[in-house]
């Protein structure tokens, strides 16, 4: 299999799992992409970004938990 077509699905979020406040590796969904994911160099391995797996992408390390504020969008109900 060739970098780029790998075809993962994003991990379900487990019931009851509070997302933390911030982005960093104490979270069970973070981690680091697979090799040469972004550049080719391990650019990610340079604690910029981490991978979501609860996203199934990468995410800025230390930043507000994007994965929380997605399910808070999906939470919310359109207005009319």
């Amino acid at each position: 299999m060739t970098e780029g077509n790998d075809k993962r699905k994003a991990e379900p979020i487990r019931e009851g799992f509070t997302f933390p406040d911030w982005c960093d590796l104490s979270c069970p969904y973070a981690g680091f992409p697979p090799g040469g994911a972004l550049d080719g160099s391990g650019s990610c391995r340079t604690f910029l970004a981490l991978y979501c797996r609860c996203l199934d992408r990468p995410v800025a390390k230390n930043g507000p938990c994007q994965a929380a504020r997605e399910a808070a969008k999906e939470e919310k109900p359109r207005e009319p």
